[in-house]
């Protein structure tokens, strides 16, 4: 249970911190306005709370091991948000990624 609520934690953190910097992006370059910054700026807020609730203690692993959720959240929200295709460098990129977020939080340690 405790894997499966880190996964959980990461999915959360990554709509909390890549939709919020996308509301600020589309509240600024966009020209949606202040309340669409506003939200991104909230939403981003937190994000900085979601780590914390992460089983493993240690706050440069759970943050190193997000860099790699943001990177492939990241392709997968332009995706569906923005209508962006990632090429199979971006898919591989992503994978890569992914398989160090798994070394690194959940790897057998003694």
């Amino acid at each position: 249970m405790t894997i499966a609520k880190s996964l959980l934690l990461f999915v959360l953190a990554a709509v909390a911190e890549i939709g919020g910097a996308w509301l600020v992006w589309q509240g600024l370059r966009e020209q949606r306005g202040l309340l669409w910054i506003a939200a991104g700026v909230l939403a981003l807020g937190a994000y900085g709370f979601v780590a914390a609730f992460q089983p493993d203690s240690n706050f440069g692993r759970v943050l190193a091991a997000y860099g790699g959720v943001f990177v492939a959240g990241s392709l997968l929200w332009g995706m569906l948000m923005d209508g962006f295709e990632p090429d199979r460098w971006d898919l591989i990129g992503a994978a890569i990624c992914l398989v160090g977020v798994l070394v690194i939080m959940y790897a057998p340690r003694g």
